[in-house]
């Protein structure tokens, strides 16, 4: 049966509609305060959406890590969980998956992507060594800059720019990568890391072509070659669909394909899989036996490095559905779906449409908020505010301040938007479309956020922040003017 048998499937009226290949067979009551909660709720919250109580989220579109709907599948899987602290018939089974999957030979198993991350960066990265990649991650890049590392872009230039048709925009610069490794020396470039599905930059794509560019590179050079295949599963998507060569390959041959370029893979497994744990994979022994050490050391036994053994049949059997192509489709088209929704309500947004969710332009949204008072950050404050919705923000506030303490400006300022699979109906992101469209009318009432608790490191995670005047409290009448219920 072809893969585009269903994502294929017309209607008559001629509206462009995704179509779920599921059913669902289990439902949680979600929530929706009335502004005058909301208000108080996001300022109790330091204007921060990662510490919103999560009772008083209606739709949450913080990420997709960890979130996603699992299939009947994976919950049958969980009850044969072997739950052994050391040789657990459990881990065998992920395993070889891993390896089937992948086709590499060894498997480090941990408790979350992060935790690959660390171990990654420990085995790799000295002081005055580099990483170059296409586009840094935060958690990334704080656990090479621990390690004494600098992190180096050799993005496209086309990765930056909110509005583009270029499909895949997470590929590198061929020849800006060369030149750095040549700047810097290739003895100091500790490794060169491909994200799939970029995730900063609106959760862009790395095409399967320039996979084997830098692949070629990295060989030609010695240099190691790490690819984070958390987003494999939107990637593979839009490989599949948008890469002409590669439109009549199967997702296991192109994931095989992939995989055969990389010297290490690593994943985190709330993204991949749908279940809570990361792995590493190689099939270099060597780079095997240097990070084998730091799996007992930080994340416990080899045979479960940390993960619920539950968790670890769960992510087993949801690899195995990353080779579905109605499962792998469920992002990128509902992404696609609120996209449309909010172009048509005149919301400015990242194109293409990526993967993970959908990417709001703070900088034309807000455009008279200076990036130094955190516009993604306010903007996602404000979408909460007025509709309930948590975003994300990914912008300055989610990046390090510069050495000296003066503020390190993002080159993009985005509210995420996240469509966890199988999770929210097209009711629910007609609801946000709806609601951006009514906060984009009124744009000028958003002001400014500044810190009054910042942490050193990832302080997108526990800063808190104060607004700039009484911008939401204007923005909360204006909305009860408008819609005297306060929902």
């Amino acid at each position: 049966m072809s893969d585009f048998t269903y994502s294929n499937v017309t209607f008559f009226s001629g509206e462009k509609v995704p179509l779920e290949m599921h059913k669902a067979r289990m439902v949680q009551r979600i929530h929706l305060l009335p502004i005058e909660e909301r208000f108080t709720v996001i300022n109790q919250s330091g204007n921060n959406t990662f510490l919103l109580p999560n009772r008083s989220v209606f739709l949450d579109m913080l990420t997709d890590s960890g979130v996603n709907a699992m299939s009947e599948a994976q919950y049958a899987a969980m009850l044969m969980a072997d739950d052994s602290y050391a040789g657990s018939e459990t881990f065998y089974r992920l395993e070889k998956t891993v390896q089937d999957f992948f086709g590499l030979t060894y498997f480090l198993p941990a408790h979350q992507g992060r935790a690959c991350e660390n171990i990654i960066a420990r085995s790799f990265v000295k002081p005055g060594d580099f990483v170059i990649t296409n586009y840094h991650f935060t958690t990334t890049k704080a656990h090479i800059t621990l390690n004494g590392g600098q992190v180096l872009e050799a993005v496209n230039d086309k990765a930056t720019l909110p509005l583009s048709d270029d499909p895949f925009k997470g590929d590198f610069e061929i020849e800006k990568l060369t030149s750095q490794i040549d700047k810097v020396g290739g003895e100091k470039v500790a490794f060169v890391r491909i994200e799939a599905g970029t995730n900063l930059i609106g959760g862009q794509p790395v095409s399967l072509a320039n996979m084997r560019k830098v692949s070629q590179v990295c060989r030609q050079k010695g240099i190691i070659l790490i690819f984070d295949a958390s987003l494999l599963a939107d990637n593979l998507y839009f490989i599949k669909v948008r890469e002409k060569e590669c439109q009549d390959k199967s997702l296991a041959f192109l994931v095989r394909e992939m995989a055969s370029l990389m010297d290490v893979i690593y994943f985190s497994g709330r993204k991949l899989g749908c279940a809570r744990g990361g792995g590493i994979a190689t099939s270099n022994r060597e780079l095997y036996l240097k990070m084998r050490d730091f799996v007992p050391l930080f994340e416990g036994f080899l045979t479960y490095g940390g993960m619920s053994v539950r968790e670890m049949e769960a992510m087993s059997v949801g690899i195995k559905e990353t080779l579905d192509f109605h499962t792998i489709s469920q992002t990128p088209l509902f992404v696609e779906a609120l996209g449309l929704e909010l172009v048509k309500n005149k919301v400015p947004v990242v194109t293409p449409f990526g993967g993970l969710g959908c990417h709001v332009d703070a900088l034309r949204f807000i455009e008279h908020v200076p990036q130094r008072q955190y516009p993604s950050a306010s903007l996602a404050a404000a979408i909460y505010l007025i509709s309930g919705v948590r975003g994300m923000e990914r912008g300055t506030l989610s990046e390090a301040r510069n050495p000296d303490g003066s503020e390190h400006l993002s080159s993009m300022e985005l509210v995420r938007l996240a469509v966890p699979k199988r999770v929210f109906t097209l009711s629910q992101l007609k609801y946000v479309g709806d609601r951006l469209g009514w906060l984009y009318e009124n744009r000028s009432l958003i002001g400014g956020l500044q810190f009054v608790e910042e942490p050193s490191t990832l302080r997108f995670f526990l800063g808190r922040l104060a607004p700039i005047g009484d911008w939401q409290g204007k923005l909360k009448a204006k909305f009860l003017e408008d819609m005297p219920s306060g929902l």
